[in-house]
């Protein structure tokens, strides 16, 4: 009778993560002088597991004389959910050497395939695969589950589509998985056509797979599909959950539509850190610097700490507007006030600021004295910044660690090259484009989109594929004669191509953000904002073109590059010309 009542407490302390209790419980147990049982070993794994105490259950576990499946099963299961998949694929091996009198289930086999997700294992992944196919528990859908995930965290996706469409029985959360997977890959659309078919096949609604679809839509920029995930949202009810609202201001602000998402985030009741930085990320890559500001202030009135996350969109801001003291403060802030370790993301964002505000010494001593390995970014910033000063020896210095880590990298090539002819040193000019011409380094065309009437269409610099491409450079020629009249002119200077001045002009009149401008100006009623989205920074010369669109077409005209959002109004952009 005693155990009985002993083993009832254990099992509420494990459904309450009573720790103390436990412990408590366990010294009476021992001091009963019984002999515990497989049972009460088993429950006294698992409250200590619930509790997060995995040294006490892994003594309990190796004291025990005859153990049970489910003693292997809560233990490697406990190994897999903290971290320690090490120590969980190495139990599996023992556990099948073991004699073990019931056979392996699809929860042992789930378990261990979590761990190998979450340190990407793939050998150890094929290796479960090919057991569960031996045991015949590959179609057991815990196990097809937990399959299809830990091929998708190891970018292994035709592996994980292939086995999904294997699977007879799929749960909600196999569906769910395949479309983080999907979303996880930057497989956006692919992820909405999953959704589509989850539908018809009655797959239900919940936060995971709505934040899911919401990431996608943020992703692509679409925003009519991203208003029709909205509009689910609220027909489901789990509007209400911290990380779908926090999807859906990251959705609005990713797709341009920065006061909806201020909306969503102001209708909040209860607002926690997640929903914070989602709305203080997208006021910075909208380079709305005084409302990051204001917001980050706000937030810890309210009782909200930041975190490593929100002074990166702090320091962000900063950046992009040019506001190096203020920087350089919050960068100081993190450790003094609110005592974060400042980690290689936040000295590339203090490398940026410097270096966009033409400090490029300074730049370059941080990239000297800082305790982590400089990335391509931060060279890639003192790069950058280098050509616009016509700085060689930093410049210098810079490309020759940027062809080091990104060798493939073409644009540092052509960077450089631009910084040896503006310094009119002719033969390392030629040198350097002899050098690009010999290496695999490949530049990555610029690509540009825009989604009309639930279609996204797809322009490159020069596009000739598309079905209206003689109604698209009409309209182009029909604009830029209006721009003309106001004063613009193609600028040459930010072509790098080693061709003649009218060559130049030809090829940037016809860059793909351009185009995917003339199509929006063709299809969108009269007064509709514009918004594109573009792979690379926008140039000089479409920034100085957009400006000049804007005020010819009367139209809002958003571009959403590699690096931020531009609103272009009435001949002005949001970025101040800082970008």
């Amino acid at each position: 009778m005693v155990i009985m009542y002993l083993q009832n407490v254990l099992q509420y302390c494990a459904r309450n993560s009573l720790m103390a209790e436990g412990k408590a419980c366990h010294a009476q147990i021992i001091r009963a002088a019984v002999t515990i049982d497989t049972v009460t070993n088993n429950m006294l794994i698992n409250m200590y597991c619930k509790c997060g105490l995995i040294k006490p259950a892994r003594q309990v576990f190796d004291q025990m004389p005859e153990r049970s499946l489910i003693s292997w099963n809560t233990i490697i299961g406990a190994y897999a959910k903290n971290g320690r998949e090490d120590e969980a694929l190495s139990l599996f091996v023992k556990m099948q050497r073991a004699v073990v009198q019931d056979p392996v289930s699809g929860f042992t086999v789930s378990s261990v395939l979590c761990a190998c997700a979450a340190k990407c294992a793939i050998l150890e992944c094929r290796q479960l695969h090919a057991f569960a196919v031996k045991k015949a528990l590959h179609s057991n859908v815990y196990v097809g589950t937990a399959l299809v995930d830990v091929y998708s965290k190891c970018n292994l996706m035709r592996e994980a589509s292939c086995l999904f469409e294997s699977l007879e029985e799929k749960s909600d959360v196999t569906w769910s998985s395949m479309i983080a997977g999907y979303v996880r890959n930057e497989l956006y659309w692919e992820a909405l056509r999953l959704y589509c078919r989850g539908q018809a096949s009655g797959l239900g609604q919940n936060q995971f797979t709505v934040s899911c679809l919401l990431s996608a839509c943020a992703g692509l920029a679409a925003l009519v599909q991203g208003n029709q995930v909205h509009c689910v949202v609220q027909k489901a009810g789990v509007g209400a959950s911290i990380y779908v609202s926090s999807a859906l201001i990251d959705m609005y602000a990713k797709c341009g539509s920065i006061k909806e998402s201020y909306r969503v985030f102001s209708d909040l009741e209860n607002k926690n850190l997640v929903s914070w930085n989602a709305m203080i990320s997208g006021f910075s890559r909208h380079g709305r610097c005084l409302q990051v500001r204001i917001l980050f202030e706000k937030m810890q009135q309210k009782g909200v700490f930041p975190n490593e996350v929100s002074y990166l969109s702090v320091l962000s801001a900063c950046g992009h507007m040019g506001l190096v003291e203020e920087g350089r403060k919050y960068f100081r802030l993190m450790v003094e006030q609110h005592r974060l370790s400042q980690n290689v993301f936040h000295y590339s964002c203090l490398v940026d600021i410097l270096s966009r505000a033409g400090l490029i010494y300074d730049a370059y001593n941080v990239i000297r004295t800082m305790p982590f390995e400089a990335t391509a970014s931060m060279w890639g910033s003192l790069l950058g910044a280098c050509k616009n000063a016509g700085n060689l020896e930093l410049g210098e210095i810079a490309a020759k660690h940027l062809f080091e880590i990104e060798p493939t990298n073409a644009g540092n090539h052509v960077l450089l090259s631009s910084i040896y002819a503006a310094n009119k040193k002719w033969k390392e000019v030629a040198e350097s484009r002899q050098v690009l011409r010999e290496s695999e380094a490949v530049k990555e065309r610029g690509k540009s989109w825009i989604e009309i009437k639930h279609q996204v269409h797809a322009f490159m610099a020069g596009e000739r594929e598309h079905p209206k491409t003689r109604e698209i450079y009409s309209k182009l020629d029909e604009v830029m004669e209006e721009m003309a009249k106001l004063g613009y002119k193609v600028e040459t200077g930010h072509d790098v191509h080693d061709v003649d001045e009218s060559t130049k002009a030809e090829l940037l009149r016809h860059h793909s953000e351009k185009l995917a401008l003339a199509f929006g100006l063709m299809t969108l009623r009269s007064g509709v904002p514009i918004r594109i989205i573009k792979n690379l920074r926008i140039c000089g010369d479409c920034h100085s073109f957009m400006k000049y669109a804007s005020k010819t077409t009367h139209r809002e005209i958003l571009v959403r590059d590699v690096n931020r959002f531009h609103h272009f109004t009435d001949g002005y952009c949001s970025c101040g010309d800082f970008w």
